[in-house]
């Protein structure tokens, strides 16, 4: 599993990467758009948090960020989980958590962890629609681009 989960989080930190970058690249300053991109980082950050329980980041889950913060925010969020996979050897165990309104939960480590990329992409695509909505060209952040892209199939 460790190999598995160090090319999911090496894709969602490129992933997020290309976005951000389209996001300067455009000059894209959306409040719905950098609220959604937001909402993706934090949310890395309070799971990581969680799982290496750790007391919350003093993040926003739907926070208002600029771009600047967004791509620091998420240039850490993307070392740390990275860093997480190298120096973890199992994943496979429970964990006791209380989310944001106090509800009690029991998930598997694992779970969280595809949880986390799968629920980073379906907001990425959310940004995408609002791009195009907005008359922006959106960024391919597909994970099989992501694996031609590190195979030298494809130029980033």
């Amino acid at each position: 599993m460790k190999e598995y989960f160090l090319k999911l989080y090496q894709y969602n930190e490129w992933a997020s990467r290309r976005v951000l970058s389209c996001l300067d690249q455009q000059k894209v300053n959306d409040e719905k758009t950098l609220s959604l991109m937001g909402h993706i980082v934090a949310a890395q950050f309070l799971w990581l948090h969680r799982i290496k329980a750790l007391s919350p980041p003093d993040l926003k889950l739907w926070g208002s960020y600029t771009l600047p913060q967004l791509n620091k925010l998420a240039e850490d969020a993307g070392k740390q989980w990275i860093q997480f996979v190298e120096k973890t050897d199992t994943f496979n165990r429970e964990l006791s958590y209380t989310n944001y309104v106090g509800d009690s939960y029991v998930n598997n480590v694992e779970t969280i962890m595809i949880h986390l990329v799968n629920h980073s992409t379906y907001h990425r695509a959310q940004i995408a629609l609002l791009l195009r909505q907005k008359g922006f060209e959106p960024v391919n952040t597909d994970l099989i681009t992501y694996d031609r892209v590190i195979r030298g199939q494809w130029k980033d």
